[in-house]
């Protein structure tokens, strides 16, 4: 029997990049997953179909920023499912580089609703779900830029994938009784993902490379198994805790 078998799984943001790389292990270690997507439509759609023909999986897109519909999201994937053992809070993004001097209000606001409030949303009608399958399990997606701060112009980014990390680890005080496990992944540079290929330069990426130990770059099934990993800890002893998928830059 695989190791996820018939455990019920939402992955925000699955329609591409480490979202569809977190769908694809999760199914091919026997889940049955929701996923969500927002603007991706065509790669939710194109990871269906490539679905084994015995997997169960189907897509839904939502707006996560807008309680409403984060609401319809949670009850339509545990309709589907027929409950949640797994969460997985990957929705995010840098949206876009800004120093200091012209971070204003709006673009700050974007960058922590796309990144913390869709995670506090999402999670809030989903904990009902997880709490009556007793184990069950949460991994949110954070960033090496949470942990040291990122390149130039990643201030409000960093800033809301640190809240990730600190959100993970009281989430975890208060949701340990309820049976729930809350834990995450902070992935530095994985190439292959749009998020890179939009926000990072050849040069930079190959500047960032030259300083990790182990020589290269992430790639998407690195921080997939990991998920995975920490996903399938039912009955494990570790939460609260963030893993950290950087090459040897950092370690906590």
């Amino acid at each position: 029997m695989k190791r996820l078998q018939s455990k019920r799984a939402l992955v925000t943001g699955g329609g591409q990049g480490l979202g569809r790389a977190i769908v694809e292990e999760l199914l091919s270690q026997g889940c049955d997953v929701a996923v969500h997507y927002h603007s991706s439509a065509a790669g939710a759609e194109a990871l269906r179909q490539a679905a084994p023909a015995e997997a169960t999986v189907r897509c839904f897109r939502a707006d996560l920023t807008r309680e409403g519909e984060a609401r319809e999201l949670v009850e339509a994937a545990a309709e589907f499912l027929g409950g949640l053992d797994i969460l997985v809070n990957n929705t995010g993004d840098l949206i876009g580089r800004r120093k200091l001097e012209a971070l204003d209000l709006e673009f700050w606001q974007r960058v922590m609703d796309v990144n913390v409030t869709s995670t506090l949303l999402v999670t809030r009608h989903a904990v009902p779900h997880l709490a009556a399958a007793k184990q069950s399990s949460i991994v949110n997606l954070a960033s090496l830029a949470g942990r040291m701060g990122g390149h130039a112009g990643a201030l409000a980014y960093s800033t809301a994938k640190g809240a990730i990390l600190t959100w993970t680890r009281s989430l975890a005080k208060e949701l340990g009784p309820r049976g729930i496990r809350v834990n995450a992944v902070a992935p530095g540079l994985i190439l292959g993902t749009s998020f890179h290929q939009t926000h990072t330069t050849p040069e930079a990426a190959a500047a960032t490379i030259a300083g990790i130990p182990l020589g290269r770059a992430g790639n998407p099934s690195d921080v997939a198994r990991a998920v995975a990993f920490l996903a399938g800890e039912f009955d494990g002893f570790i939460t609260g805790a963030t893993l950290d998928i950087n090459g040897g830059v950092y370690g906590s």
